[in-house]
């Protein structure tokens, strides 16, 4: 006879502007997704690899019970040698087990085969997509049995570390039988008379999320500088709708003017870059444009890079909120370099950790 597994009940005074570069960024969005959970025991913890690529529902379903804590206070409440051990079907307080209040089902995902320290869904026999809260670990390969049952019990998870120390230990606890779904309960120290908490293999699940890649947003709109490098800066402006952000290089005085000395704002002398490019993650790589000439208010000849974008290219990437590497590589001056950036002020820095979360 076939063994079954049943559900029973996660940011000057005078300019005289220099280089002046623009730069194109595409922000991909990261989805928040945990990639591992632990279960927590009285014999210690089995940490479990979700594999959601392989059972997308069901790592999301499980999640949702973890989210939600409907798995607080639950125990492993069967247990068959060389088997499984199983939870997620029920809690335990104040010396009563309650059924735990299940979500609505998820449908059937067997993909991955049901081999030693693999974790699957519990459901109802003969309805493959009646899974909803309980899981189990299986202890040996079950495959044989479990991969063609019932449509297949879908395997969402895979034990990882010295996890399975840990389940064959509770699946060597005595047993005893409590009746209904709790014929074959693992116990601790218990000889007689009723159940307490400290006889049960409680479980506390929490799922392990990875810290996520920074990625650029609005909070890094601002003024950046290089404090060993006088006399040059960077404004910085990220708009995320678009997707798009730009970077103007200037140089600046690094004394103050005299107060009755006015501001020369363009000069035919000037030179202006942009720079345009799409980003991954936290580096953008442009593709850079030269504009030279211009006195503000006069008619003047502009001269631009042929053909657009041609002129090198500048890489910009940031670690974090608070600083920043520019990278170029500019063929008209041949010049190449790289300059670390920080901000000027740290008005943004709350807004860009705010955006980061």
């Amino acid at each position: 006879m076939h063994k079954s597994i049943s559900r029973k009940v996660a940011k000057a005074s005078r300019l005289n502007l220099f280089l002046f570069i623009t730069t194109a960024l595409m922000l991909l969005p990261i989805p928040i997704m945990a990639k591992t959970a632990l279960i927590a025991t009285p014999l210690g913890d089995i940490e479990i690899e979700l594999l959601e690529n392989d059972a997308p529902n069901t790592v999301a379903n499980f999640l949702n019970y973890v989210e939600n804590n409907r798995y607080d206070k639950a125990f492993i409440h069967r247990s068959l040698p060389g088997f499984i051990i199983q939870g997620g079907g029920f809690t335990f307080l104040n010396g009563t087990a309650t059924a735990i209040e299940t979500f609505p089902t998820v449908d059937n995902e067997f993909k991955v085969s049901n081999t030693r320290g693999t974790v699957a869904m519990a459901k109802l026999g003969d309805q493959p997509n009646s899974a909803t809260s309980q899981w189990f670990i299986n202890l040996s390969d079950n495959s044989a049995n479990l991969d063609n049952q019932n449509g297949g019990f879908t395997v969402f998870a895979r034990v990882i570390g010295n996890g399975m120390e840990v389940a064959d230990a509770i699946n060597q606890l005595p047993r005893v039988n409590a009746g209904g779904a709790f014929g074959d309960l693992p116990v601790i120290d218990f000889s007689d008379g009723s159940l307490v908490e400290a006889n049960m293999v409680m479980t506390a699940v929490s799922a392990q999320t990875e810290p996520l890649p920074f990625a650029m947003n609005a909070g890094l709109n601002d003024a950046w500088f290089n404090p060993l490098t006088n006399g040059q800066g960077f404004f910085i402006t990220i708009f995320p709708e678009l997707g798009i952000v730009t970077l103007a290089w200037f140089t600046y005085d690094t004394q103050l003017p005299a107060p009755d000395e006015s501001a020369n704002l363009g000069d035919p002398g000037h030179r202006w870059m942009t720079a345009t490019g799409t980003i991954e993650g936290n580096t953008a790589v442009m593709n850079i444009d030269i504009t030279s000439g211009g006195l503000f208010d006069t008619t003047t000849i502009i001269e631009h890079t042929e053909p657009s974008g041609s002129d090198g290219t500048i890489t910009l990437t940031f670690e974090d909120c608070n600083s920043g590497l520019v990278e170029y590589d500019i063929l008209s001056i041949g010049q190449q370099g790289s300059i670390s950036i920080q901000r000027i002020s740290t008005d943004n820095v709350a807004l860009c950790e705010a955006l980061t979360e």
